[in-house]
């Protein structure tokens, strides 16, 4: 079994809560706290894990004003009823998909132990950027989206120089794009090295710095690579991923993700709408299938 999930300071007053392994639904989160106010970037995906955040939280911090979901998965806003009295805080389409799905992901992995919290929407969205003033700490919300999702959203502090990636940035992660966009997310990565954070907290995985980016960027990279051979080749995703493997990438966790991110690639490449809906279910289907079969591993 995984590591237990641990906060880590990485600035005054910054911290990461990193939970191992970071595989599916295994998301971390960020506090930022100054003089007794408190703000938290993503909640986890089910109550007890939500739960256990809110007890780190208050352990290091005041009881938290502000609550941030960086996109709309419930592995990153499942938790916010656990954090009664906050101000949610979201880009307004996050809001919208909240909305529409609701407590859907949890069909995927039937056998996790989600618990019993209501689903909690945001109540303060924006369309572009917003500063959050922890105190006198200015958090600077960022819409860089479509990356992982339409709606990602980084949290930046500039004075620690401390960023919050969402899912835009997994260290030792597969990326997955399925509700995104990859050519979105390279231009992302640009505007998120041009910020030049010395301390980069990604969505899932370890905290790192900013040469995540290019080890990030190189996947992308590749992937799209093996897109434009497939296609010339009449290969389906499914097949491309089969035949070009993992690659360099064999080490990054939940690799079936492959399956999933040529879907996208395959979309951009026919000229389609960055970000445009792509139905989940038969690509999840397919991501078994690479695995031969065996079910996508969910540790939340």
């Amino acid at each position: 079994m995984p590591a237990e999930p641990y906060l880590r300071e990485v600035a005054d007053g910054v911290y990461a809560y990193v939970q191992p392994d970071g595989g599916w639904c295994v998301s971390n989160a960020g506090v930022v706290s100054s003089a007794g106010r408190t703000a938290v970037i993503d909640t986890a995906a089910t109550e007890a894990r939500a739960r256990a955040l809110h007890a780190a939280v208050t352990s290091v911090a005041a009881a938290p004003d502000i609550v941030v979901n960086t996109h709309h998965h419930g592995d990153h806003t499942f938790g916010n009823a656990a954090f009664p009295g906050a101000t949610v805080v979201a880009h307004r389409e996050a809001r919208g998909e909240m909305e529409t799905r609701g407590a859907a992901l949890r069909a995927v992995w039937p056998e996790v132990d989600w618990g019993d919290l209501d689903l909690v929407l945001p109540s303060l969205t924006f369309e572009d950027r917003l500063t959050v003033h922890v105190a006198d700490r200015p958090l600077q919300l960022r819409h860089v989206g479509p990356a992982h999702t339409t709606n990602d959203v980084i949290g930046w502090l500039p004075d620690a120089r401390v960023l919050f990636t969402g899912d835009v940035v997994m260290p030792g992660c597969a990326p997955f794009l399925l509700m995104g966009s990859l050519e979105g997310t390279l231009r992302a990565l640009r505007r998120l090295r041009a910020l030049e954070p010395r301390t980069v907290v990604g969505g899932h995985g370890e905290v790192t710095g900013p040469e995540v980016f290019a080890q990030t960027e190189a996947c992308l990279l590749w992937t799209r690579e093996v897109a434009a051979e497939a296609v010339k080749s009449g290969l389906s995703p499914l097949e491309a991923a089969r035949e070009a493997g993992p690659g360099p990438y064999a080490g990054l966790r939940d690799p079936e993700r492959l399956v999933a991110n040529l879907h996208r690639a395959f979309q951009e490449a026919a000229g389609g709408v960055l970000g445009a809906h792509l139905p989940s279910a038969p690509v999840f289907r397919e991501m078994v299938e690479y695995n031969g079969g065996r079910p996508l591993r969910c540790l939340a």
